[in-house]
This record gives C-alpha cells, sequence and structure tokens, in this order.
C-alpha cells in the first residue's frame, strides 16, 4: 500500500469505526451501557482547550487564496478539518456534532485539486469542505437518516438537488452533521440535538447547554470550526435558533428559494434548507450555491427570476444608512439580559443610519399557533410518506411502519422520550381534509397579508428584527427542552426569509437578532444584517467549557 493510501486509511477511519457505526455508538449503545444521560463519553479527563490554528474562524474567501496561492491544498484542507474533528468532535470535549465524515472525502478533495491545476476553479466553493445536515440525500457511502436507525444500512438513491448543485459548484462535502431525530418532530418532550443514530449534541460554548434543533449538529459543527461552512434545514426556528445557540449566522430562506427534493420532509408549506456559517458573507456565498429552481419541487418555479447566483454583491458595510427598521416588541420581555442585548442592538442600528420604528408589532401575533400544528401533523403524514416510498427498500414505507420501527427498538430509539406527534400525525386524513384546508389557509391570512406584510406596509419598513431566541438552556432528557422565548415563527408559517446574526453573550451564552421581512427580500435583508454585523462583530469563537460561568 503507497503512504498516501496509508493516509486515507487512517484519517477515515475515524469515519468507518465512530461515524458510520454511530447510531449504536455515539447515542443508544453508550446510552445503555450506563454513559450519564445520552451523552458520548468524554476521550480524556477535561476537555481539550481549543487551538488557535490556521483553520479557527477561516473564511471560504481567505480558504480559496490559500488554495489559490499554494498555502494548502483542498485535499490538506480536508485533512486539517478531519483532524480537528476528531480532536474536538470525538475527543476532548465530544461536541459530537459530526454523524459521519465522507468516507470519499480526501480522493474527492483530490479530484478538486487536478482540476484546479488544469485551471479550472467552478466557484468560490471550489475545493471548500461544506457539512450537510443528515436529513439530506447524498447518493454515496454516506448515509441519510434523519438520526433515525430505522434508515440506517439504506443510502439514498440519489442526490438531493442541493447536494447536486453544492457538487456542481466544487464544494468538497465532507460529511454529515447530527441533528434532533426527525428534525425534532417526533416528541413533544425531545432534547433538541438528540438521536438515536447519533447521539446528544453538545453547545461548544458550554458543554453542558443544548445546541438548539432541530439543524443542532451543523450549528455547534460550524461555530467549533469544524467546516467552513455547513447547510440546514428549517421548518420553524431550526437555522435560526442553532445559529443563535452557536453564535453564527444562520440564513433561512423564502419558501422556493432553495429545492427542497431529496430532503426528509417535515411539512412541504414550511419546509426549506439553507446555509450556516460564521459569516454573513460566508453564508452568502452558499445561499447562492444552493438556489435554483428544481423541476422536482414546484415551489421553486415562483423563485425564477428572483434568486440570485451570487449573494455577495449585496454586502454593504454602510446598508443601514436610511433604512426602516421595526421592532417586533412582543417578543421582547422572557429574559433582562436578552432584553438588554437588543436594547443595545437597536443602539448600534441607529448609530449606523437605521430609522428604528418601535414599537412594529404584528397584528396578528401569536393567533395561529394551534393552526400551525395543524397543519404540520397533516403535511408531515403525506409528505414522509411520500418520501419514505420513493427511498426503496429496506426501511419503513410510511409513518405508520416507521411507529412500528419504534416500538420493536423502543430502548434504542425511545430511551428519553416517545413519539406522540408521530402518532397525533398518523390520526390525520389526506391533504383534502376540511380541517387541513381551513388551516392553511388561516395560517397564510394571518402570516401573510395580516402579518408580516400587514405592518411592513403600515410602517414602510426594510425589515423587522426581534431576539431570535434566549441563551442556550442545560439539556435535560429527562424534562425535554426549556425555550424560553423565540421570534421564528411569522416568518417559518409565512414562509419569508430569516436572517439570524451574532448579538452578543449572556454569562459567555450567544444569543442572537433575527432580521426578518416580505418574501425574497433576502438581497435587503442580507445587506441589512451584514451592516450590523461590520459595526458589531460579537461573533467569537467557543472556548469549550465545561458550564457558563455564572458572572457578569
Amino acid at each position: 500500500m503507497s503512504q498516501r493510501k496509508e493516509e486515507d486509511r487512517d484519517l477515515l477511519t475515524i469515519n468507518r469505526r465512530k461515524f458510520i457505526g454511530a447510531g449504536l455508538t455515539l447515542g443508544v449503545a453508550a446510552a445503555l451501557s450506563g454513559t450519564p444521560e445520552g451523552f458520548p463519553a468524554f476521550a480524556s479527563a477535561a476537555p481539550a482547550a481549543p487551538s488557535a490554528d490556521e483553520l479557527e474562524e477561516a473564511t471560504i474567501a481567505g480558504l480559496q487564496e490559500g488554495m489559490r496561492g499554494g498555502k494548502w491544498s483542498a485535499r490538506e484542507l480536508a485533512e486539517k478539518y478531519i483532524e480537528r474533528i476528531e480532536r474536538y468532535d470525538r475527543k476532548g470535549p465530544a461536541l459530537n456534532s459530526v454523524i459521519e465524515l465522507n468516507p470519499d472525502a480526501l480522493s474527492l478533495a483530490a479530484a478538486l485539486d487536478r482540476e484546479r491545476k488544469a485551471g479550472r476553479v467552478r466557484s468560490p466553493l471550489h475545493g471548500v469542505p461544506i457539512l450537510l445536515k443528515d436529513n439530506i440525500d447524498t447518493a454515496d457511502r454516506m448515509q441519510t437518516t434523519a438520526g433515525s436507525l430505522a434508515l440506517v444500512g439504506t443510502p439514498a438513491p440519489r442526490d438531493a438537488f442541493i447536494a447536486a448543485r453544492l457538487r456542481e459548484a466544487g464544494a468538497l462535502i465532507l460529511g454529515k452533521t447530527n441533528l434532533s431525530e426527525w428534525a425534532n418532530f417526533r416528541s413533544t418532550h425531545s432534547s433538541s440535538g438528540w438521536s438515536g443514530r447519533g447521539g446528544q449534541t453538545r453547545n461548544p460554548y458550554a458543554i453542558d447547554r443544548n445546541p438548539c434543533g432541530s439543524s443542532s449538529g451543523s450549528g455547534v459543527a460550524v461555530a467549533a470550526n469544524f467546516a467552513a461552512a455547513a447547510v440546514g434545514t428549517e421548518t420553524d426556528g431550526s437555522i435560526v435558533c442553532p445559529s443563535s445557540a452557536s453564535g453564527i449566522v444562520g440564513i433561512k430562506p423564502t419558501l422556493g428559494l432553495v429545492s427542497r427534493s431529496g430532503i426528509i420532509p417535515i411539512a412541504h408549506s414550511q419546509d426549506t434548507a439553507g446555509p450556516m456559517a460564521r459569516t454573513v458573507a460566508d453564508a452568502c456565498i452558499l445561499l447562492g450555491a444552493l438556489t435554483g429552481v428544481d423541476p422536482r419541487d414546484r415551489a421553486t418555479q415562483s423563485s425564477g427570476g428572483k434568486s440570485h447566483a451570487d449573494y455577495t454583491r449585496f454586502l454593504d458595510a454602510a446598508g443601514l444608512r436610511g433604512a426602516r427598521i421595526g421592532v417586533a416588541r412582543k417578543f421582547f420581555g422572557f429574559s433582562d439580559r436578552v432584553d438588554k442585548l437588543m436594547s443595545d442592538a437597536i443602539d448600534a442600528l441607529k448609530r449606523a443610519g437605521a430609522t428604528i420604528i418601535d414599537p412594529a408589532d404584528l397584528p396578528s401575533h401569536g393567533k395561529y399557533d394551534d393552526s400551525e400544528f395543524e397543519v404540520l401533523l397533516y403535511e408531515f403524514k403525506a409528505d414522509l410518506n411520500k418520501y419514505l416510498a420513493e427511498r426503496g427498500a429496506g426501511v419503513p414505507r410510511s409513518l405508520k411502519e416507521l411507529i412500528e420501527f419504534n416500538e420493536r427498538n423502543r430502548e434504542r430509539e425511545m430511551p428519553y422520550f416517545g413519539q406522540e406527534i408521530f402518532i397525533r400525525a398518523q390520526a390525520k386524513g389526506p391533504l383534502t381534509s376540511k380541517a387541513y384546508l381551513a388551516a392553511l389557509a388561516k395560517n397564510h391570512r394571518l402570516s401573510r397579508a395580516e402579518g408580516i406584510d400587514a405592518v411592513m406596509t403600515k410602517h414602510r419598513l426594510d425589515a423587522i428584527i426581534a431576539p431570535t431566541g434566549g441563551p442556550p438552556w442545560t439539556t435535560d432528557l429527562v424534562n425535554g427542552d426549556h425555550f424560553s422565548g423565540g421570534s421564528s415563527t411569522p416568518a417559518a408559517v409565512a414562509g419569508y426569509p430569516n436572517i439570524n446574526v451574532p448579538a452578543g453573550y449572556v454569562y459567555g451564552l450567544p444569543v442572537g437578532i433575527s432580521f426578518f421581512g416580505r418574501a425574497y427580500s433576502e438581497p435587503v435583508l442580507i445587506r441589512l444584517a451584514y451592516a450590523f454585523e461590520q459595526a458589531t462583530r460579537h461573533r467569537r469563537p467557543p472556548q469549550f467549557r465545561d458550564t457558563a460561568e455564572l458572572r457578569d
């Protein structure tokens, strides 16, 4: 065996032995063998101190400059990120954010290096390592499981549209990230970041804290510098909340801007994928690669002429000058310290030249929470049944069969919480049901015409702001999540864009601010979010502390 092949084997041993078998090794078997509360055991007595290596806080532009100048190759970058994942995700603080590495990562990177040497650079993502949430299909040797043991062993038959787009752009799909199992739509008492296959993901700022869901692994991996950026998915809060909890940027796009084909669904009226990165600029680069009209996803037809291949052209450090920004004040009040951060953020927006309208509350605030859940139950059953039927032999073919699988494997799949949401969804009728159609119409009316659109028209707003959520809570596998507050629902139900940007820290724990607005207003929101980011520069890398330092 050549020296290079031996190096490949050694680096990817962590994939074959520790990641592909993660369903048992990381979460379930560890829990059953006595590891406290489902967490993977520490590989050392205390968390390793993070090193200020050359990948820490590296931007996509910086990685490209390094490859262009010969500082490193795409292969060497992949090796460095794999080594960092081994050091901090598997050992040391054991963040448990990467559920699986791509066993072909190094050979794919080498091929991209050969293209560069031949004068072909496909895009700003050429050779750049990107992680995908483990509900995004890849037709390769990696699994796509939504964190469930039910889908292990039967790889997806084809790439998701966005996975194919990333490959076309020359991005290196380095691996898959852990998530809240089934995108956090299995139980009302779940712990965000826990899956039967992957175990519990830890927050890199305080490892006893929760990463928020369901794109928890994507948020943690980006925050801990395990890849240049990652792709998450959101139905309501699952991009922006983990981004807030891990101190990064997350863009939840307009429904239809990014295809959902080949992504394990919750609900077609709200689901979308989106970029998660350490900077607004990097999130924009990734967003441009993900967009495009997909014949397999009818919702993308409306994005024709409204999407952009390059969202970086909307970056403007002076972009807040003359902007009119409304404050959704009814999302405040759940935390004095978060309110103080938001007050500081509003002052920063004013200093940067924005006009603040406060309050600018949504007229329909809180009026469609029940109908939203009703719609999600109906659509989850219909959409998941369709996905499973197309997945192929070897997996449950319907929600009903999935429920039966979980019951047969209760000790491994449901050691901490059950599947009451699954059961409620299974009891729902077809999408022609009057109850479903009425709830969907109510949601769209209240979130759009009588919600975001109404307040933006009334006050002539460019965007609305609110706290994305509170500081991360302590992970609790006994009682489940302890959300303190959040503002994701209006944009999620409306299908409108939402961008989280770091806004500061409470006891060293990250808190984000959300900028949301009308459909396809990504260019405006990016301009405002970037200007805020540049004016405040709150982002700082995590220190992998055992727990939060509860002092001001």
